[in-house]
């Protein structure tokens, strides 16, 4: 391990939230229509691992669990500066809920061993559930912090801000700990000309490349098959469905008093054939 901190980052590919993907028969996304992207949420959490080796040193190693396609989000991260990544990909964890991506992940950074710091977003923009980076951090008995916006490391404390209801909770905690990043965060800082070219130098060479981005399955981290999948997931999902297509036109009514503004969007809205009442339905 190099002087420093060890830290890792969680990432996920996610459907491009701008692209139409539908869902399937059975009520799943149909993911493999959908174009892909780095869950938004993620960057805030790669931005603070970034700032975290930049002030006090040491490796960030990226984590993503998905199919073969997800190394993609990998290579990004490593375009962004990431040192190394690990895609968590095996057949057996296909329809996973919180519970057992939590168990997986958890098994994949016991793996990795030695780790100060873990990062993750908020949450995913597919799932919006919050809730696998503290069960992460409760399988690990790691202290956490969620929603965070601000943090300062000394040592081995941590002094951190996080956004509750009305304001910002100030807490201190020691190292190893979970942290998940509010998108209020730091943004992602763009990639810089060093690390995309050290990349590409690193895609190269195909043996270079696998020592630094590997494809590991449950075998390899030593997990109970059992306790992922549909088989160790214990939430029900009784429907899904699609609500509708992105589209239509916007009009927009400014610069008026009010009462003029209405009259204006009632009859717009009379010409279309809708009434106030309809609208309010």
């Amino acid at each position: 391990m190099s002087d420093g901190l060890k830290i890792v980052v969680l990432i996920k590919q996610v459907p491009d939230t701008s692209s139409a993907a539908g869902v399937n028969p059975d009520g799943t996304v149909d993911r493999a229509r959908a174009k892909k992207m780095m869950n938004p949420f993620d960057k805030f959490a790669l931005q603070k691992a970034l700032e975290s080796r930049r002030d006090h040193g040491g490796e960030i190693v990226a984590i993503s669990m998905g199919p073969p396609p997800a190394i993609e989000v990998l290579n990004e991260a490593l375009e962004y500066g990431a040192d190394k990544g690990y895609l968590l990909s095996d057949r057996r964890l296909a329809a996973s809920d919180t519970l057992a991506t939590a168990y997986a992940l958890f098994k994949t950074i016991e793996w990795i061993g030695g780790v100060d710091l873990v990062f993750t977003g908020l949450q995913t923009t597919d799932g919006d559930t919050a809730q696998t980076g503290p069960q992460i951090a409760e399988r690990m008995g790691l202290a956490q912090v969620t929603y965070t916006e601000t943090m300062k490391i000394t040592g081995r404390t941590i002094r951190a801000s996080r956004i509750i209801d009305g304001g910002l909770q100030h807490v201190e905690l020691q190292m190893p700990a979970l942290i998940t990043v509010a998108n209020s965060a730091s943004k992602l800082e763009y990639k810089t000309f060093a690390n995309v070219y050290k990349f590409k130098e690193l895609a190269r060479d195909p043996k270079a490349l696998e020592g630094r981005v590997r494809a590991i399955d449950l075998d390899v981290i030593g997990a109970n098959a059992a306790r992922v999948g549909l088989v160790g997931s214990p939430t029900v999902v009784g429907k899904t469905w699609k609500l509708g297509e992105k589209g239509g036109t916007c009009k927009i009514f400014k610069g008026d008093a009010p009462a003029h503004e209405a009259q204006l969007l009632a009859g717009a809205l009379a010409a279309d054939g809708q009434g106030m009442e309809e609208l309010l339905k």
